[in-house]
């Protein structure tokens, strides 16, 4: 018998007040474990998009080019930028039959639509940013990529923006130095966003 009420007393003594400082001391650990892990969640879900972004451009590298003009990325970005029309066209195109109610994937089509704006507000603004395939050495590095995020670091990024690009392709050699000399600086600054993102991944 007072094996019994010794056991009893074990259980009473490990039960915890819910208005107790060690029942609020462990909602606050449940807590930070769960910001804790939606952040990590939120970063892998940012890095997939990028992945899935880098391999879409290199699918569309030429095999015969070493390096590519200003031009040539703005030709490539402009169809990344156009890479969802055919689905927002199946879309509209199921929406339109007579006699549906309410609209279908519309969820789908307001998330498709803010990322086709917020792109193309960032190429026309201070520049969208890609691999750096203006650069043959950089260029080089990203063919060879294989998709594997823990490589990501080695992939060096620039921004690109369709300003200025008519009165580039008008210019003459020495307009071509100098936007070779901004476009270092661009690469210096995006190099170093990068590596602080990705830092903050390998911690």
């Amino acid at each position: 018998m007072p094996k019994a009420s010794k056991a009893k007393s074990a259980v009473e003594k490990k039960v915890i007040h819910p208005y107790s400082r060690k029942a609020a001391c462990l909602a606050r650990a449940a807590l930070r474990q769960d910001r804790k892990e939606k952040h990590k969640g939120e970063k892998a879900q940012r890095l997939n998009l990028i992945r899935d972004k880098l391999l879409w451009f290199q699918s569309e590298l030429d095999s015969e080019k070493s390096e590519y003009s200003k031009q040539d990325a703005c030709e490539i970005i402009e169809r990344y930028l156009h890479r969802f029309d055919s689905e927002i066209e199946q879309i509209e195109l199921a929406n339109s039959i007579k006699g549906r109610q309410g609209r279908l994937h519309f969820s789908r089509e307001t998330v498709i639509k803010q990322t086709m704006e917020r792109e193309r507000a960032q190429y026309e603004g201070n520049g969208f940013e890609i691999p750096d395939i203006m650069n043959s050495k950089h260029l080089k590095t990203f063919r060879e990529w294989n998709g594997d995020l823990k490589k990501l670091p080695n992939i060096k990024m620039r921004k690109v923006s369709a300003k200025g690009l008519e009165n580039k392709q008008s210019s003459g050699e020495g307009t071509h130095a100098e936007e070779e000399d901004h476009e270092e600086d661009e690469e210096d600054e995006v190099s170093a966003d990068s590596g602080e993102e990705l830092s903050e991944d390998e911690s």
